[in-house]
């Protein structure tokens, strides 16, 4: 009976430390499984990439097309109707200021000057004529008795006197008027240049204001360029420039800033600016294009930075800010674009921490692991 006792005892007991150990080794997985379900809900942030705002001097070197002109050039004109008599230059020549380049023939007009001429010295004897008659009448008034010389004669003897001097004076006028006419038939030159049009020849007839010539003044040209609004106040300094041509890829050459148009054309938003080459050489020719080069500085720091930095929607142009570990979108201004990548303006500062890549798909406010690149 005892035994019996003892043996249901010894069953007891093994059923008991079975139960414990069963309870404590679920208590140890159910442990486990919190711990992993609290690792598997914690919140894996990403790693972006981020670089520290810095400011720096804009500078940077633009190329801009540019045309050569001449110094001076002007179209000469027949004034009058006549025959080319004779053309002294060609396409090319060189010609000094003052120097014949054509004769016209148009006898009307040498007509008309000698008729003048002619009136001349008829109106002149006259005038003198009566200018001896008064000159008498006058000497006899004052040296005679009284009564002896009218004074309605003398009056009448000034009145023709007069008319006849007026008379003089119109032939006069009229005559240089014919004489400047019969100058017209000389076409000379204006300025030194050289000849690049020829629009008639000897024995053409030419109406009043028909073409004979074109004369240029190319031992200086210009060079106009058209400077884009964002650049004339960074390249105000500029005085200087370097500048190339097709005919000589290998060279460069040098102008000088001379003027400005002073006002911004609405319809290519560019100021005309323009530069005068030494051509003494006359290595280069007018009506040329030119490949000028301007050198740009900002008059104050600007910050440059990536172009993957800055973001485009429809709405905005922002780039992203952190912030105490947070994104935010920042309003930018792009400027110009360098080598080194794109002038922003916009509200930031230097030493501040903007994403290297920035989408409108990393919202404000989000955060992640920002390395500093």
């Amino acid at each position: 009976m005892i035994s019996d006792n003892m043996y249901y005892l010894n069953i007891i007991k093994s059923l008991t430390l079975y139960t414990v150990v069963s309870i404590c080794a679920g208590c140890g997985n159910s442990g486990k499984q919190d711990a992993k379900a609290t690792d598997s809900e914690a919140p894996v942030l990403d790693t972006v990439p981020v670089f520290i705002l810095g400011a720096d001097t804009l500078k940077k070197t633009i190329e801009l097309p540019g045309e050569l002109l001449p110094y001076e050039q002007t179209d000469l004109y027949a004034k009058i109707s006549g025959f080319v008599q004779t053309m002294k230059v060609d396409i090319g020549d060189p010609v000094r200021k003052g120097q014949t380049l054509a004769i016209l023939e148009a006898p009307e007009v040498n007509t008309q000057f000698e008729e003048a001429e002619s009136s001349i010295h008829a109106a002149k004897a006259k005038w003198t004529a009566s200018k001896d008659d008064y000159d008498r009448l006058f000497r006899a008034s004052r040296n005679s008795s009284p009564g002896i010389v009218a004074p309605v004669d003398l009056e009448r003897s000034l009145d023709q006197m007069k008319s006849d001097s007026a008379t003089y004076q119109s032939a006069r006028q009229k005559a240089k008027a014919y004489k400047e006419v019969s100058a017209y038939l000389n076409i000379t030159a204006p300025f030194e240049g050289v000849i690049t049009a020829r629009m008639a020849d000897p024995g053409a007839l030419v109406g009043v204001h028909a073409m004979l010539l074109t004369i240029q003044n190319n031992k200086t040209l210009r060079l106009r360029v058209a400077v884009p609004e964002m650049y004339i106040a960074s390249a105000g300094k500029a005085r200087k420039i370097l500048f190339s041509v097709d005919a000589y890829p290998e060279r460069q050459f040098s102008g000088i800033l001379t003027r400005k148009t002073g006002t911004i054309d609405p319809v290519t938003r560019t100021e005309l600016w323009e530069f005068e080459i030494d051509n003494s050489k006359h290595l280069l020719k007018a009506g040329v294009f030119a490949y000028a080069k301007i050198s740009i500085t900002r008059s104050g720091p600007s910050f440059v930075i990536p172009s993957s930095a800055i973001a485009t929607t429809l709405e905005r142009k922002f780039v992203i800010k952190v912030t105490q570990g947070k994104a935010g979108w920042v309003d930018v201004r792009q400027g110009m674009t360098t080598d080194s990548g794109v002038e922003i303006f916009g509200n930031l500062k230097k030493g501040d921490t903007l994403l290297v890549k920035a989408t409108d798909e990393r919202k404000s406010g989000s955060e992640a692991y920002w390395k500093v690149r």
